[in-house]
């Protein structure tokens, strides 16, 4: 008893010298195709779990638009280049964010924040977490929300007839990412956004730094995934050049071992984190979010 009566003044001392926690740094979300800045039951439910979990913490869910029917229309047909000009500019006005901020990007989201980090640097990105994000594109959408759609059938359709065609780039998102491999020469040279931050047409010195500069980057990859061709898109693999059935590692494509946008070295460094999780495409339970994904952000 006399032992720990004389402890308390010193822990209360040390207490004193600790001074307060330091605060969370910010959050910024993006959420997926057909999705919205703050669905209840998808970026909404994911912006009030951080902050339940993580009081006092700044989260800034990304809407491309003035309202939310905007942000769900651009997220099928506004040019992913000029969303990603747009959520630069608004990061940079954002005071939250002035001292770095994490990013978690959903499906075709985590992509687009890759593009951010390569793209603008300050305010700076400090982790960037991919939660399914297409980072190789896609070859297939096998079903889409709202498959049953009118709209997802005119997406297959196009896709299919002229994916690379100036008008169809520029107009629909999906297009923008779409990697066909049996047509690499045509993908690498139409494609306005995956190819370019892909470093396929030549070496951009400044995406390769900016990306480095990530204290990590995680690549979730859903094992269930019925919605991505391929899933190993998610982990930043692809099929082998040349077919559409046998697919490779990222570690084994050129874009690796020819380290061309660094991601070679920030293996080594410990920088990527590839994680598996159970189920379907975006599915996933509160217990491992909190388990495994939190952390990355406290």
């Amino acid at each position: 008893m006399a032992a720990l009566m004389a402890a308390v003044p010193v822990l209360a001392l040390l207490g004193l010298c600790a001074g307060p926690a330091a605060a969370a740094a910010p959050l910024v979300i993006w959420h997926g195709m057909g999705d919205s800045c703050c669905n209840p039951v998808s970026m909404g439910y994911i912006q009030k779990l951080v902050q339940k979990k993580i009081p006092g913490i700044y989260v800034l869910s990304l809407k491309i638009g003035d309202n939310l029917i905007q942000d769900m229309e651009n997220s099928f047909f506004l040019n992913a280049n000029e969303q990603v000009r747009q959520v630069c500019r608004q990061l940079a006005l954002d005071p939250h964010l002035q001292q770095g901020y994490n990013a978690m990007g959903f499906s075709q989201g985590g992509q687009f924040l890759r593009a951010v980090a390569q793209r603008c640097p300050a305010p700076a990105m400090l982790n960037l977490i991919s939660i399914g994000g297409q980072h190789q594109g896609v070859y297939g959408f096998p079903r889409c929300p709202g498959e049953s759609s009118h709209l997802c059938d005119w997406i297959r359709k196009t896709l299919d007839l002229g994916a690379y065609s100036k008008a169809v780039q520029e107009h629909l998102v999906q297009a923008e990412y779409w990697h066909d491999p049996l047509k690499e020469e045509e993908y690498r040279k139409n494609s306005i956004f995956l190819a370019d931050i892909n470093q396929e047409r030549g070496i951009n010195e400044t995406y390769k730094k900016n990306l480095m500069a990530l204290k990590k980057f995680v690549m979730v990859k859903f094992l269930n995934d019925t919605m991505v061709d391929p899933p190993i898109s998610e982990w930043f693999g692809f099929y082998k050049s040349g077919q559409a059935k046998e697919t490779i590692p990222l570690q084994e494509m050129s874009l690796y071992k020819e380290d061309r946008l660094g991601l070679q070295e920030m293996d080594r460094a410990g920088k990527l984190v590839f994680l598996g999780v159970k189920g379907d495409h975006l599915h996933f339970s509160e217990e491992w979010f909190d388990s495994t994904i939190l952390p990355f952000l406290q």
